[in-house]
């Protein structure tokens, strides 16, 4: 007998300001950048895709598509307007 599978896809699951946090504070604390970027990613396809939050930070759609498909160009100033179109933002507590 073989086992059916079917595709994960965490957007749809991210459906409140609240699971979208959790979901980003989670990868911000892997201190992965590609990590990071892959759940910016996901979270724009949640929110209504590129062109709806290109749109909302002032970019084109081709730039915001080439820092979350391949994250090469994904500086600072870029993360944090996507961090803020999307309703969140970062934090800091000290290693203690």
């Amino acid at each position: 007998m073989k086992v059916k599978t079917y595709p994960f896809d965490a957007a749809e699951y991210l459906t409140d300001e609240e699971t979208i946090a959790e979901y980003l504070t989670i990868s911000l604390e892997s201190g992965d950048p590609r990590e990071i970027v892959q759940a910016l990613n996901t979270v724009v396809r949640a929110r209504g895709g590129v062109p709806k939050v290109a749109d909302e930070v002032g970019l084109d759609v081709e730039s915001l598509s080439r820092v979350l498909n391949d994250g090469s160009d994904s500086g600072v100033s870029v993360t944090l307007k996507v961090m803020h179109a999307l309703g969140v933002r970062l934090s800091a507590s000290t290693l203690a």
